[in-house]
Order: structure tokens, then sequence, then C-alpha cells
């Protein structure tokens, strides 16, 4: 069974990154994800972004199950 994520990032930060989407091997978690992203685009470290876990939004470290779509997504604005 294969063990790899999906990432797609979206704005600002896929322009950074210079593509929307890529697969890794799973770190197992969110906190690790970052890390794994800030060594492979250290551009990332400067940006604030959010990372939403099929769809879902994530605000604290969460475990990654193998096969899951991670999004990278801006900060938002707008009134």
């Amino acid at each position: 069974m294969s063990n790899l994520i999906h990432i797609k990032a979206f704005g600002m930060i896929a322009e950074k990154m210079g593509k929307v989407s890529l697969e890794l091997e799973n770190p197992g978690s969110t906190a690790a994800l970052k890390n794994e992203l800030f060594a492979q685009f250290p551009v990332l470290k400067s940006m604030k972004f959010s990372l939403a876990v099929n769809k879902k939004l994530v605000m604290e470290d969460s475990e990654l199950a193998p096969g899951v779509e991670v999004a990278l997504l801006p900060p938002f604005s707008g009134g």
C-alpha cells in the first residue's frame, strides 16, 4: 500500500513553490509535513498559510493517514 499524500497549493503559495500539486511520502503529521515543505521550499518559512486535510481546516498538529489530500491555503481576505 502506498504511503503517499497529495499536496495541493493555492494562490501565492503555488506561485512561490512553482507548482500547484505534488505527492510526498507521508511524514506522519501536519507539523512534520510543514518541516518537510520548509526543507524543500525554504521561501514558505516566511509565509503565512493554513492547512486543510481532506477539505477540513486543521489548526493544530494532526496525524496524516496515507492517501490524504492536504491543501496549502494562503490567508483569506475580504469583507
